[in-house]
């Protein structure tokens, strides 16, 4: 078996072609198998498989795929902004303050932690020249 197929191959898609004209002609059903196999090996060069369009339907599924990740994404990022109202205005408010107050809070404790990270790089700099400057001086002349 693998000898025909690497005959048909040794020809090309013609060769494929009219195999599976062949077989629909002595017996359907060959036909038929021929062509699932050439559609599924990617011998006919379309659809998943082979060729130009496997790059073609790749991109194409990556393109709608990122389209509707970004979507979820804006979805999430508005939800608590408003773009959803609850149909009570004092709760839309609320929440509203809430969120606000929580961003500012996160916004200062950032703030604090890259305070906190610049003062320990500080000190282990201080200790480093520190011990730098205490260390003995090495003897750089030679005695023979």
């Amino acid at each position: 078996m693998t000898q025909v197929v690497q005959t048909l191959d040794d020809f090309g898609r013609p060769a494929w072609l009219a195999a599976m004209i062949l077989g629909f002609i002595v017996f359907w059903p060959v036909g038929v198998v021929i062509l699932a196999y050439m559609l599924w090996s990617g011998r006919m060069n379309c659809g998943w498989h082979g060729g130009r369009g496997r790059g073609r339907w790749e991109s194409r599924l990556s393109e709608r795929f990122e389209r509707a990740r970004s979507r979820v994404e804006d979805e999430f990022r508005n939800f608590g902004r408003g773009a959803y109202s609850s149909g009570n205005k004092a709760f839309d408010d609320y929440r509203e303050a809430t969120l606000k107050r929580l961003e500012d809070e996160e916004r200062e404790f950032r703030a604090f932690l890259e305070r906190l990270r610049q003062a320990k790089d500080k000190s282990e700099f201080d200790q480093f020249m520190s011990e730098r400057r205490d260390r003995p001086e090495p003897n750089t002349g030679a005695t023979n």
